[in-house]
């Protein structure tokens, strides 16, 4: 399949020093990090990821396994990797980063850096009931927006729209609630954990507990918002991103990697 759907770029720059994968949260889609070039040094290229189910995708089936997500997009992002790259992912985009990240370092494709959003530490049980198995579509919506608070009133209001989305909805939610993190050597690149003060879904010790996933530098930022504070405020978090990468050490070398992991 053709990169071109996978990948939406708002500035393409073959001159930078970094590319800069961005996944989206549940229900998003590439647009969040549209505007996301204006804010970072031109060094950076920002290449949002593009999942199936959405925008210029919809007509697509989206996926429910994050494993399989992430064995169907290696092939086309490993030829857009011949120069450093960094992933970033918020809420479900962070499970995604983080298998992404775990299978391209097995084919020696090590991101400079894993920048995780607004999500626990994959090991964390998941502290609420499941909620992609409600069969009652607006019991599933009401839910859905009292734990996030983040679905436009529109789709509410619309039937129609509300038939569209529901699919993307429920299989986003299906990847998150059924995924499991499989026990493997801490990465060998720096992780930076990000996360809203406000934020009732992910607390400053669930994003510490990512700590343990990298055999490199861990880092904690906590910013003014709730679980969408990325929209809300973008501006100090994509100065502290710029911050990072523009100082963005290379991973560790396999070998040292191995022997600290031993």
């Amino acid at each position: 399949m053709s990169s071109s759907l996978w990948f939406q770029i708002s500035k393409p720059n073959p001159h930078a020093r970094l590319r800069l994968f961005c996944l989206p949260y549940a229900g998003g889609a590439a647009s969040i990090y549209r505007t996301w070039h204006q804010y970072l040094p031109a060094e950076i290229e920002v290449c949002a990821v593009q999942l199936p189910g959405r925008e210029n995708r919809i007509r697509e089936r989206p996926f429910t396994d994050a494993a399989a997500l992430v064995q169907a997009l290696m092939p086309v992002l490993l030829p857009l990797l011949d120069k450093p790259f960094a992933l970033f992912g918020h809420s479900m985009g962070s499970l995604l980063a983080y298998e992404l990240a775990q299978q391209l370092h097995l084919q020696g494709q090590t991101p400079t850096h894993l920048l995780v959003s607004g999500r626990r530490a994959p090991m964390l049980l998941e502290p609420d009931a499941l909620l992609h198995i409600l069969d009652n579509d607006d019991a599933f919506l009401m839910e859905l927006q009292r734990r996030y608070n983040n679905i436009p009133a529109v789709i509410f209001a619309d039937a129609k729209l509300r038939e569209l989305f529901m699919p993307l909805l429920r299989a986003d939610m299906t990847l998150v609630e059924r995924y499991q993190c499989a026990q493997q050597t801490p990465l060998p690149c720096p992780l930076v954990a990000l996360g809203g003060t406000d934020d009732p879904r992910t607390s400053q010790a669930d994003l510490q507990a990512w700590q343990i996933l990298t055999q490199a530098s861990f880092t904690l930022r906590m910013f003014q918002g709730d679980h969408f504070y990325l929209n809300q405020q973008p501006l100090p978090l994509l100065h502290t991103i710029a911050q990072i990468l523009t100082v963005a050490p290379q991973p560790l070398p396999s070998s040292l990697a191995t022997a600290k992991a031993n």
